[in-house]
């Protein structure tokens, strides 16, 4: 998932502030790899108490606690509930002021990730278990789900069409999206048009904890959403965390963003430091690991990183990530694989001979890009496939967001009078063994008619 913290644009680096990777690990041993897979785990238990008072306070007080909050942590006062929501007219003067060439990306991004989504969809399964019992699964939309976008200086438009995008496949009736609003009280042009090309018109100016607070428990403005989905800052992602536990569905656990490259001799040097590079800048938090078949391609990919860091503008931002990005060198192709998996990247780039190969192998990642060409900015954006994704370990045990995020599997039976016959004896053995016999008694009552 891609969570920004500091969306604040930074002052290109000076000549004193180099851009260089903390460590080169040359073959280490399997004892120290569970140190390298590690990541450096920001504490939440100092804003654990605030975001508890927002939530109840939200929960207790609904628009006027929200309204207050916004006051407080956003400088915008509104002068009703009402004016949360992005009017009509709002979404029409944002539309009016995108560029047309942003129109037009968003449009061939938008393609993409309906293409892509769209063939995910569930099929029924249906299965005679047993003759006179027939099983059917079939996947319904979640009713109402609610999407947080992260507004400010780095405006996630893409996060729009990864969220509201698949919700749309789904079919869910409803869609509310929150995103914070400017000092004018604004919510940011190219998020209300994203949102409006995907359909979604249900858009509040909220932000922080307190959007999560409202979507979780509603207010008198704001429908109460059965799962909520999207990135934050640590604010956000802690609310998520704590009304997952309790009143809403959430899309998964998410850290600060990563990308490991797998890279030997056929890897381009500064394809690498691109990559490595295009992660550190989403936060000082993000992390960005090398591993490669010899300490050559480690170095050269390290001169790569400083010489291109010097002409990018979140210099500063990318430094401080880079002081805990790690190169690793392991010579043996299997090393590299089971590193991989034990590290089990957000994103994970295998530039490296016969790829596919590789790839096969992987069973930890959230989402892998297969070759020099594919970069992992092609399905932030526009590829195909979504760039919400498990990170710090998370990819061991959660799948990337796809379709059956925004549906629920129900099952369905339909046993005939022959059919139960012929599995009662099974059903009231089971049922007796467990000292329930009211479950033998359902059976009975039906067979002795």
């Amino acid at each position: 998932m891609r969570n920004i913290d500091s969306p604040v644009t930074e002052p290109t680096l000076s000549a004193t502030e180099p851009a260089e990777v903390t460590s080169i690990y040359n073959n280490p041993p399997r004892s120290e790899w569970p140190k390298l897979v590690k990541r450096a785990a920001e504490s939440d238990f100092d804003i654990e108490a605030s975001v508890r008072a927002t939530l109840e306070y939200v929960r207790t007080q609904g628009d006027k606690a929200v309204l207050d909050l916004e006051s407080r942590y956003d400088n915008v006062t509104f002068v009703s509930a009402d004016a949360l929501k992005v009017s009509d007219k709002e979404i029409a003067e944002a539309t009016a002021s995108v560029p047309q060439e942003l129109k037009a990306a968003i449009a061939q991004a938008y393609s993409n990730i309906r293409k892509f989504h769209s063939a995910q969809m569930p099929q029924v399964v249906k299965v005679e278990t047993f003759p006179g019992v027939v099983c059917y699964q079939k996947a319904v939309p979640i009713r109402r789900v609610g999407l947080y976008i992260p507004g400010g200086r780095a405006p996630l438009f893409s996060t729009v069409l990864m969220l509201a995008v698949p919700a749309s496949v789904a079919g869910c009736p409803e869609t509310v999206l929150c995103t914070p609003p400017d000092k004018e009280g604004k919510a940011n042009p190219v998020i209300v048009y994203a949102a409006s090309v995907c359909g979604v018109r249900n858009i509040f100016k909220i932000g922080g904890a307190q959007a999560v607070a409202a979507m979780a428990y509603g207010t008198e403005t704001l429908a109460k959403c059965d799962k909520i989905f999207g990135p934050g800052n640590r604010y956000v992602m802690k609310a998520k965390q704590m009304v997952g536990l309790s009143v809403a569905a959430i899309d998964m656990p998410a850290g600060p963003s990563e990308v490991m490259v797998l890279a030997d001799e056929t890897a381009e040097p500064d394809f690498v430091a691109a990559d490595f590079l295009s992660q550190s800048e989403h936060g000082p938090d993000s992390q960005s690991i090398l591993v490669c078949t010899s300490e050559a391609i480690a170095k050269s990919v390290e001169d790569a990183v400083e010489r291109q860091t010097e002409r990018l503008s979140r210099g500063n931002v990318i430094v401080k990530a880079l002081e805990h990005s790690r190169m690793i060198v392991l010579s043996g192709r299997k090393d590299i694989i089971d590193f991989a998996n034990e590290y089990a990247p957000e994103h994970l780039i295998i530039s490296m001979r016969d790829p596919w190969s590789v790839a096969e192998r992987i069973v930890a990642a959230g989402s892998i890009f297969i070759g020099n060409y594919s970069p992992e900015s092609a399905g932030d954006y526009a590829s195909g496939t979504n760039h919400t994704l498990p990170t710090s370990g998370w990819a061991r045990s959660f799948s990337g967001l796809n379709l059956d995020a925004f549906m629920r599997k129900m099952t369905v039976q339909e046993i005939t009078r022959e059919g139960l016959a012929g599995l009662g004896d099974t059903i009231r053995t089971m049922a007796l063994s467990e000292g329930l016999d009211a479950h033998a008694a359902a059976v009975e009552v039906r067979l002795e008619k």
